[in-house]
């Protein structure tokens, strides 16, 4: 990844009709920033372990029904010794060292997040995959016309991301199967390496720019 100077960036500025409509200047330790690639992997796989749900489980032999009984006496049979029929040697038996329910998840320094997501953002936009609209107004709060304009604006599998008030595109824009919609809250390292570009509304990037402190300079 190509080295970030945290200078000022600009990037494409669109109306909602859409059109593009000049650029937009925003602060460049958000969006132009560098660091070591390793704090991205390290971030995903935090989140991806957070999200298990940890319930995977196998029974040992205690927690099998039935095997009460010894199966046969000790000697003179002419078999190997047999305590239980629920013994892991037996079909039917218990699991040797299964999984159990557990806790996978775990925390990075809140630092090193933050430091994470500016990379990751920084990333797509040195790649020309991050754009703005000054709102993202619809013209109905309907899934064909949220699809309408991300398809002008030659998004195909994009994160849209929303600012404060803006949380009436949700319905529209939360059944696109090739598109995912967060608001500023939810934003995470996961969904923009996830997703091939990053549509921010205006007050989204505004909010990210106070969210991680300094403005666009």
């Amino acid at each position: 990844m190509a080295e970030g100077n945290n200078s000022p960036v600009k990037l494409p500025l669109f109306s909602s009709t859409p059109e593009r409509n000049g650029e937009i200047e925003l602060a460049g330790h958000i969006f132009n920033c560098a660091g070591d690639r390793s704090l991205l992997h390290d971030t995903v796989r935090m989140q991806l372990a957070n999200r298990r749900a940890g319930t995977a489980a196998t029974k040992t032999r205690g927690l099998i029904s039935g095997g009460g009984i010894k199966p046969w006496r000790q000697k003179h049979t002419g078999r190997a010794r047999a305590g239980s029929t629920r013994s892991p040697l037996w079909r039917h038996g218990g699991t040797t060292f299964g999984p159990q329910p557990r806790d996978y998840s775990y925390k990075l320094p809140k630092k090193a997040v933050a430091k994470a997501l500016c990379m990751a953002l920084s990333e797509r936009a040195r790649e020309g995959k991050v754009m703005v609209v000054e709102a993202l107004e619809l013209p109905e709060l309907k899934t064909r016309a949220a699809k309408a304009l991300l398809d002008k604006l030659g998004l195909n599998h994009a994160l849209v991301v929303l600012g404060e008030g803006e949380e009436g595109a949700v319905r529209a824009l939360r059944n696109l199967a090739a598109h995912k919609v967060l608001r500023v809250a939810g934003i995470n390292v996961f969904d923009i390496l996830n997703h091939d570009e990053v549509l921010l509304t205006a007050k989204a990037a505004r909010a990210l720019e106070a969210r991680f402190g300094g403005g666009a300079q």
